[in-house]
């Protein structure tokens, strides 16, 4: 079966829109759970932060897109689009079922499982995997709830008795949230656009078109809300007042930045609700659960999505 490199284009495109649909959302959660903004708000300063995070990644966080540009060896231009049709296609069916639940999934863990079981699906072994740029991706998945819990705890510490009115901060934590956001992920999806080009992801400055589009596109997804989402992350998750809140959103920035710059692929929807367990009080055992269950099945669900349709595509 070929793969018209139009129609791969329009699967990313896809996936960047559901991502700023069930994904930017956290960015925004602990600033409208806490009151600091309402829901609209939030949704439209999400999507405008995003636009541009998205756009000035290329000249912020240029590492992140090129790691998962060489995630995967491909031996031949077709099927790189072929692969890329079916890990597209099945982050596409998994997020839209978590959302249906209104649990936040992880883009990156269904991006890197689906690349990784599309081109185990090639035939040619653990060959056609590049090891160090997949243990770069790794190390951030993994990073992404210790470090993210760790960061804002610390935060939570250092703001008790430092700040008197933490909602009026959590404007600005929530706008960088989602700036960093659209860097992170961003980054992820052009590199994939630049893949289906036959292209590095250390091409993408030279793509402007391509970036407008990107942010674009997920700016508009994110208009979209994901307000069950929201809910369940900044009012169900834990109990927070306005300053965990705002240590929460600061936190998670930090581990967002400090792995951009490091270029490696970091969970957005992992930072953050472990930095709201980290931050909150009494944290939900029944949602952490449903969130724990869910994120366990996306690397093999995903993974073993993207290799069955990856061989059904080759048929």
């Amino acid at each position: 079966m070929t793969v018209p490199v139009l129609s791969v284009h329009l699967l990313v495109l896809a996936v960047i829109f559901v991502n700023g649909w069930t994904d930017a959302p956290n960015a925004i959660a602990t600033a409208v759970g806490s009151g600091a903004i309402t829901f609209r708000q939030g949704v439209r300063m999400a999507a405008l932060c995003n636009l541009v995070g998205t756009a000035l990644s290329c000249l912020l966080f240029p590492a992140v897109a090129a790691t998962i540009g060489d995630l995967v060896i491909f031996p031949h231009p077709q099927i790189a689009l072929t692969v890329l049709c079916a890990t597209m296609l099945s982050i596409v069916i998994w997020a839209v079922a978590a959302w249906r639940f209104g649990l936040p999934t992880s883009e990156s863990h269904a991006l890197i499982a689906g690349l990784s079981g599309g081109a185990l699906a090639v035939g040619n072994g653990l060959t056609i995997l590049n090891t160090g740029p997949w243990l770069r991706a790794l190390a951030g998945l993994a990073l992404s709830l210790p470090a993210g819990a760790l960061a804002a705890r610390f935060c939570r510490r250092w703001l008790t008795g430092h700040t008197h009115d933490p909602k009026r901060w959590q404007w600005l934590a929530a706008a960088l949230m989602a700036l960093l956001h659209g860097a992170q992920d961003g980054q992820k999806f052009m590199a994939l656009l630049l893949m289906a080009n036959g292209l590095s992801g250390g091409k993408l400055s030279s793509n402007p078109s391509l970036i407008l589009l990107t942010a674009g596109t997920m700016a508009l997804g994110t208009a979209f809300g994901g307000k069950p989402i929201v809910e369940k992350v900044g009012t169900g998750l834990a109990t927070l007042t306005p300053t965990d809140g705002l240590a929460a959103d600061l936190g998670a920035g930090v581990i967002l930045l400090a792995c951009s710059l490091l270029g490696l692929p970091i969970s957005t929807t992992h930072a953050k609700v472990a930095a709201v367990c980290g931050a909150g009080r009494r944290a939900d055992p029944k949602i952490m659960g449903q969130m724990a269950g869910a994120w366990a099945l996306t690397f093999p669900c995903c993974g073993l999505l993207s290799f069955l349709l990856t061989k059904l595509m080759l048929c």
